[in-house]
């Protein structure tokens, strides 16, 4: 098993170096662009974007003493986004940036009734659209570059503020109500690809609110059964940066 085992090792190591081997030596062939950027200390872009919403609903406490709502079920609802974004290097590993967008999504939660209400039926899908200016602050670690790329990983927090909120509780009455205002953190990872004349650079993130921004309606049955309403998204984003 010993020599087996030492097989394997030795295998790993030379694909390894294989590889190494490889990537130095195009790096060497490869011409390099955006050169100056490495010496810049900001530089600015645009963001565009799609993300992937829902809420993280918690049962208020009477929930079971209610015998009209049986389940409540948020849903993953599909957006975009579109923003700026400016980038100040602190050191050759970090930079912090900013990057204000403008976020179009809706979030939907489906409900399981007991009885079937003479309009939704026995399980309706309540929609809440929402228009989102959001603000993050994020640090950026940034990994050696390779040729004309490089791997980067980031974290950070967020302030966003529900454009739609104040038109949406006036539409609909029986809609659950959200506060205006969230927080929360976010942490995610992107790629640089250099260009001569621009740097593309997708980029997942994982966005978590920590404030419970429903605003409870005891006399609403789709609100009375919910205590907290926190907000997650998953963002896929595409920055062009020069």
């Amino acid at each position: 098993m010993l020599h087996i085992q030492r097989k394997k090792v030795i295998k790993i190591v030379t694909l390894f170096a294989f590889v190494s081997v490889i990537c130095t030596s195009a790096r060497s062939q490869i011409e390099m662009y955006q050169l100056e950027h490495e010496t810049k200390p900001y530089y600015f872009g645009i963001t565009l974007g799609a993300n992937i919403a829902r809420f993280q609903i918690e049962h208020h406490q009477r929930f079971l003493q209610y015998d009209t709502v049986l389940e409540v079920l948020p849903l993953n609802s599909p957006g975009f986004q579109l923003g700026l974004n400016a980038t100040a290097r602190l050191t050759n590993r970090f930079e912090v940036r900013f990057n204000p967008q403008l976020m179009f999504t809706d979030r939907s939660i489906t409900y399981k009734l007991k009885y079937k209400d003479p309009i939704d039926g026995f399980e309706p899908t309540k929609k809440i659209e929402s228009v989102i200016f959001s603000f993050p602050f994020q640090i950026k670690f940034n990994s050696d570059r390779i040729g004309n790329f490089r791997v980067y990983m980031m974290g950070g927090a967020f302030t966003q503020i529900d454009l739609a909120a104040n038109a949406r509780a006036r539409r609909a009455e029986d809609l659950v109500k959200l506060e205006k205002s969230d927080y929360g953190v976010e942490i995610g990872m992107g790629f640089n690809f250099y260009f001569p004349s621009f740097i593309l650079s997708p980029e997942v993130k994982v966005s978590n609110g920590l404030r419970n921004i429903h605003s409870r309606d005891q006399n609403l049955k789709y609100s009375n059964v919910i205590d907290r309403i926190q907000s997650r998204m998953i963002v896929f984003s595409i920055h062009l940066e020069g």
